[in-house]
């Protein structure tokens, strides 16, 4: 509760010289460490810094960090259990909850961080004008105006809000009065800069003199005054002064407070005064020297302290208060010898509860109770017996058990006392029984809400309940979890059955024990009293309402005036719209899949059915007994204070009269005893479970497990506390449970069963329950929900890609926000909005768009922010942080938004070519980055776009942009963009090459080249001069906006490591590999393979689930997210595991078991080899030529019996271009698969050639095939 406080005893201890005497007393002052309970809207930042506190006296800090080395699990997670009870003790019980289980000590301090911290920009807005309008309030001191001034600096440093030193200190300068003017002046004279430390010291030093003076000033004053009093009395008369006399006071009047009637020796308010004074001094000790004073203030009677003494010269525990014991056994023969020999008898032993330093509560066993002491004292000898250690070091004394401090004391007087106090008294037994109580009406009301149950209390008519608030419901939240609620539907009906609602459920997939598949509710708009009838059919709607309708209009004597419903066939049918034509009923249905329409009954039937699963899940009966139980909570319902009959009951208002019969009801399921007469020898009563009442019978309706029927009997016994105290531990025993059966099963989780329509109405309309939850996942033990009604179909993505335990984790870094709103929260939301900015400004610059108002007849489509982080270079810690502004392309219609959208990339071999030139050749090679590549192109289509978040304009909210070049997001945005580089490169005299359109060259005067590589907006550019380079980049500046990267360091993910020296390039994606294996479960724990699939590996596709169980497991393995991060690792840098990649490929489709194990295997071989990559050296030899090897596997594939083409090229000993991949017809004989591989190998060789030939560089072609057997035929 807001404003309570949770106290911890705290003892300061002056500080002494060592050579101060020992005689000396030193001063001790008792002071309470007050924490107010953080209840979610008090100061989060001061709450945490006090709590904090409290860690740091308990020397529970370590938890926040990571597990120190030197302590094992065990002792590690009973500290960790001791800091979150501390945490937890601190916090208002209603937001305890979800931190309820909670073990690490370290992550609930994140969440609360997380939730309570919100580093929002309206946050950070506020904080930053209450800054700089801060000013000082006449009539406080200058600490206070400093306190208040600290606590907004604070407060914006949790937001992460960054201001200057010297901007604190003007701030701080501007907030002062006018009486400050001279001080600031002689502050800032002559001073460059200006510190906050500085400015506050001068102000507080400030403040203390003119304190001094106002002090001097007085003392003069009394001096002078009392110099004169002493002059009167030693009989020197002087001249009297008429001012001096009205100090005096009159005859008649007191000189002590002021009154006439008496004089002061009579007055009474000085007496009270005096004994005042002497009660204050009676209990208090003063020693003889005037130096030091101790004192012991008593707080009770006899004298005894409240205080707990650590002795280590004690034998026992000892305590002379009778009342502090928990347990005591009184003893008769018991004596404690004092220091002088001194016998004192001991009356008793027992136990004592102690709060300790940390707020836990310890008991103190075999305390002796001597009466005659006037101490508590605790034996430290007692204690080191039991195991613990005690340590005595800088004023504190520790008694630890491993490394949990269960006992703190500080030294006062060269004495021990002990940091804690005294816990007096038992457990409230009355609270207890009242929230017992509570609970009891809630499970027999069907778990109705707290409101309800406060508005049935004050009007008496729940015996022995009170308003008192509800504990957790686990039923209730497996009963009545929903995501959005309704809106609220208002009819001014003016009495009863002028308007009803009716609706159908169903059907349910489990028939009720009565056959029942559907049920039909009718609510009256007027009282809300609801009727519910099951049904076996939902053809039996129209006869139940006839039904329903002469009873009702026969006992009201009204008639029916409008119904509701909403288009279902039962509805509309013809019999049933002749039945209200001929009656005069007015229909109302609702528009088509709109059911909030019908919200009344649709919202009913959600309660009823929010009722039924917690009355289900308490009493722990099954799904066939949800028809009796619809009927009960109907029965409920009418019983409950409804919000739109301002808290009164649907009986009351239907009725005009309270209704009174709440005695009657029961918890659902729970056991009911009726009575039987059989033979004389047998039982009176046979044990049955409660199902409610029955129509027209004073009678309780019950089922008989036994006999499988329903009973109804009058003469019933009911239990149902043994259910209330079963239901008070069912949720600490299905954690146990939950817990002790948890195992780490790889990649194991349930699927979505896809629910089915059985209904054929030709509108179907969605229930009230589907609508308005999310989709559950069960197991396939409980697919049968209780029902379903004309559910749609849903489109759901596969459940392979659902989140998955440890293998699901993406690539990227796991701190990066996936939206707007995350971003601005998240803990460097300030680098974030500096990235959105700089991309804002990009495109006001290149005026991607105008606002304008959207025409008629188009549509805008969504745009969203998208992150990411990048390495500035190789090897360092800075980052970039990177925001993009993409456009929702997904919602573009060909045709109209756009046509052609292919645009080309650059070649990996390209790449890796161009790397082998430079290793050759010796060339400069940089890399750059075009800023928003993609506005650079110009748009053909009218498109236009809803305004980004966080940047809307004022104003003009509702606006849209019309892009008037492309976008990121936009289907035609890379094509657009490469249309404009081609033709700016071509404009530059660059040639194009014809065997890789991404590849752009020109011949300088010297007979060298210059390179251009392009992949989308990374480019990489290779020349002898690095004049030429720089002159490539001014010409890219003057028309794109670029980041000029500097050397290449890394490109598409792959890391470039360059020794100049010795000629060498290296290629390898070491970073990506670790983030592959550390998504797929690969540690230190994994053991590396050194073959990237071994021979034992006969993959085929007769290893595909063969069974629905096999199946489910398999739906739940990311093997095609395993197998495609592979796959991109072997098209950059690891041709090794090209054929391994190859095979495992082919069953992406239907993996298996065994397919699983062959790709865990491969990333056991990248385990042992993530730092294997590309080389490329400087050679004479090789450096002349491209060199090539080429063979073929025949009939390795055990499907089909199709061949394997293999081959790779290298260039100065390092590999450019390699494939290893099905031949696509069937060979008949291995010359044949040869001949293939051969043929697949040329083209790739004459590719080569061309490309090489473009960029001027002309080799010999060397050919390597393993077989000889083709040269010869």
């Amino acid at each position: 509760m807001a404003g309570e406080k949770v106290e911890i005893l705290k003892e300061k201890e002056s500080t002494s010289s060592s050579s101060a005497p020992t005689s000396n007393r030193h001063p001790i002052a008792s002071t309470r460490l007050e924490v107010d309970k953080f209840n979610g809207s008090n100061n989060f930042g001061m709450w945490q810094c006090e709590v904090m506190d409290v860690l740091y006296q308990q020397e529970l800090d370590m938890v926040l960090e990571d597990k120190p080395e030197d302590i094992d699990d065990k002792q590690w997670t009973r500290i960790n259990l001791h800091a979150c009870a501390t945490i937890r003790s601190f916090l208002d019980k209603e937001l305890k909850y979800p931190y309820m289980k909670e073990t690490s000590a370290k992550k609930l301090w994140m969440k609360l961080e997380e939730k309570y911290m919100t580093k929002s920009a309206e946050n950070r807005l506020f904080l930053k004008k209450r800054l700089f309008r801060f000013q000082y309030r006449s009539g406080i001191s200058m600490h206070e105006h400093l306190n208040d001034y600290n606590k907004i600096l604070a407060d914006l440093a949790n937001l992460d809000v960054i201001i200057p030193d010297e901007d604190k200190a003007l701030c701080l300068l501007n907030s002062l009065p006018d009486d400050y003017d001279h001080l600031t002046t002689t502050l800032l004279y002559g001073k460059s800069e200006v510190k906050l430390d500085e400015v506050s010291a001068a102000l507080v030093n400030h403040e203390c003199r003119k304190k001094e003076q106002k002090t001097q000033n007085s003392q003069t004053e009394a001096l002078v005054a009392r110099g004169r009093t002493e002059e009167r009395k030693s009989g020197k008369r002087g001249k009297s002064r008429s001012k001096s006399r009205g100090k005096f006071p009159a005859k008649d009047e007191c000189a002590f407070c002021r009154q006439k009637g008496h004089w002061k020796k009579d007055c009474p308010k000085l007496k009270n005064k005096e004994k005042e004074k002497a009660g204050s001094e009676a209990n208090v000790a003063k020693s003889g020297d005037e130096d030091f004073e101790f004192a012991l203030a008593s707080s009770s009677a006899d004298g005894h302290s409240t205080e707990w003494i650590l002795d280590s010269g004690c034998t026992y525990h000892m305590c002379p208060i009778r009342e502090w014991f928990s347990s005591f056994e009184e003893l008769d023969d018991g004596v404690v010898l004092m220091g002088n020999n001194n016998a004192c008898k001991t009356q008793g032993i027992g136990k004592i509860c102690l709060k300790m330093h940390d707020g836990t509560v310890r008991e103190l066993s075999d305390v002796r109770y001597v009466p005659d002491m006037k101490k508590n004292l605790i034996s430290l000898g007692a204690l080191e017996s039991k195991g613990l250690k005690i340590t005595m070091e800088g004023g504190v004394l520790k008694a630890v058990h491993g490394a949990l401090v269960v006992m703190k004391g500080t030294r006062r007087n060269n004495l021990y006392f002990l940091q804690g106090s005294t816990v007096i008294g038992g457990a409230a037994v009355t609270e207890a029984a009242d929230a017992d109580s509570t609970r009891l009406w809630h499970m027999r009301l069907g778990h109705a809400g707290e409101k309800a149950l406060q508005g049935l209390v004050k009007q008496g008519l729940l015996k022995g309940a009170k308003a008192c608030k509800l504990e957790f419901c686990e039923h209730c939240v497996l009963g009545k979890q929903t995501r959005v609620k309704f809106g609220t539907a208002i009819h001014h009906t003016k009495g009863i059955l002028d308007y009803v609602h009716t609706d159908v459920w169903g059907p349910s997939k489990n028939a009720s024990w009565g056959g029942s598949h559907y049920f039909v509710s009718f609510v009256d708009d007027f009282s809300r009293r609801i009727w519910v009838y099951t049904m076996k059919r939902k053809d039996e709607v129209l006869k139940i309402f006839l039904k329903w309708k002469k009873m009702i209009e026969t006992q009201s004597g009204r008639k029916i005036k409008t119904l509701r419903s909403d288009n279902g066939g039962e509805y509309k049918s013809d019999p049933f719209l002749k039945v209200c034509q001929d009656e005069g009923i007015v229909r109302h249905f609702t528009v088509r899949e709109t059911p909030q329409q019908n919200g009344v009954a649709e919202r009913m039937n959600r309660t009823l059915l929010e009722k039924v699963r917690c009355m289900l899940s308490n009493a722990g009966l099954g799904k066939a007994f949800w028809a009796e139980a619809i009927t009960y909570a109907s029965h409920l319902i009418n019983r409950l204070p409804a919000a739109a009959n301002e808290g009164k009951t649907p009986m009351e208002v239907w009725s005009g009269k309270p209704c009174t019969d709440y005695k009657y009801l029961h918890i659902f399921g729970c056991p009911a005893y009726y009575h039987v007469r059989e033979s004389k020898l047998d039982p009176r009563a046979k044990k049955a479970l409660f199902m409610g009442f029955s129509t027209g019978v004073k009678g309780y309706r019950l089922w008989c497990p036994d006999e499988k029927k329903i009973v109804v009997s009058r003469d019933v016994t009911f239990d149902e506390a043994a259910m209330v105290n079963q239901n008070k531990h069912e949720g600490e025993i299905e954690a146990t449970k939950t817990m002790s059966s948890s195992k780490q099963v790889e990649l194991l989780k349930t699927p979505v069963v896809p629910v089915r329509s059985d209904t054929t109405d030709t509108s179907p309309t969605v229930d009230s329950d589907d609508e308005e939850e999310a989709p559950t996942q069960e197991p396939p033990q409980q697919q049968d929900s209780i029902a379903i009604r004309r559910s749609r179909r849903e489109i759901r993505k596969p459940v392979r890609f659902t989140d998955i335990v440890a293998y699901a984790l993406p690539v990227i870094e796991d701190d990066i926000p996936s939206a707007y709103k995350e971003a601005v929260r998240s803990s460097e939301s300030v680098e974030w909005k500096k990235s959105m900015d700089e991309e804002m400004k990009s495109l006001h610059k290149n005026e991607t768009w105008e606002l304008v108002q959207l025409p008629k007849g188009k549509k805008a489509i969504g745009c969203k922010w998208v992150y990411a982080k990048k390495m500035e270079s190789l090897g360092k810690d800075n980052v970039r942080f990177k925001a993009r502004l993409v456009a929702k392309g997904y919602a573009q219609k060909e045709g109209i938004d756009y046509n052609e959208v292919f645009s080309p990339v650059v070649k990996h071999s390209s790449i890796r070519i161009l790397l082998a030139l430079v290793a050759q050749f010796d060339l400069e090679l940089a890399q750059l980055d075009v800023k928003t590549a993609f506005l650079h192109g110009d748009l053909e289509e009218e498109i236009y776009m809803s305004q980004p978040e966080g940047f809307k304009v004022a104003g003009k909210e509702n606006w849209v942009c019309k892009l008037q070049k492309s976008l990121y997001g936009l289907k035609q945005s890379p094509r657009q963009w490469y249309k404009r580089f081609d033709r700016f490169m071509i404009g530059q005299k660059y040639t194009r090459s014809h065997y890789d359109h991404c590849v752009y060259f020109r011949k300088l005067q010297d007979g060298t080249f210059i390179y251009l590589l392009l992949y989308v907006d990374d480019m990489l550019i290779a020349c002898k001069s690095k004049v030429e380079i720089e002159r490539l980049k001014t010409q890219l500046s003057n028309e794109f906006e670029m980041k000029d990267l500097g050397e290449a360091r890394k490109i598409l993910g792959m890391e470039i490591e360059r020794d100049r020296a010795k000629g060498k390039i290296s290629l390898c994606q070491k970073q990506y590999l670790k983030k592959v294996l550390q998504r797929f479960g690969m540690n230190e724990n994994s053991k590396p393979v050194s073959t990237p699939l071994a021979p034992h590996f006969k993959l085929s596709a007769s290893m595909s689930p063969k069974t629905g169980e096999e199946s489910h497991y398999m739906a739940q393995i990311p093997y095609a997210s395993a197998v495609g991060s592979l796959m991109y690792a072997m098209v950059c840098t690891r041709p090794d595991i090209s054929q391994a990649v190859s095979i495992v490929s082919r069953y992406m489709h239907n993996p298996g078991k065994g397919h699983w194990q062959a790709v865990k295997w491969i990333l056991r071989y990248i385990l042992g080899t993530v730092d294997v990559g590309l080389l490329f050296q400087h050679d004479k030899v090789t450096g002349q030529c491209v060199v090539g090897y080429v063979d073929s596997d025949y009939a390795g594939d055990l499907d089909k019996r199709r061949s394997t083409t293999g081959f790779v090229f290298t260039i100065t000993g390092g590999p450019v271009s390699w494939r290893s991949i099905l031949q696509s017809t069937v060979a008949l004989s291995t010359t044949e698969a040869e001949y293939m591989a051969v043929t697949e190998a040329i083209k790739e060789a004459i590719w080569l050639q061309g490309l090489l030939d473009d960029l001027g560089v002309h080799k010999t072609m060397w050919m390597f095939i393993v077989t000889v057997r083709v040269l010869f035929i």
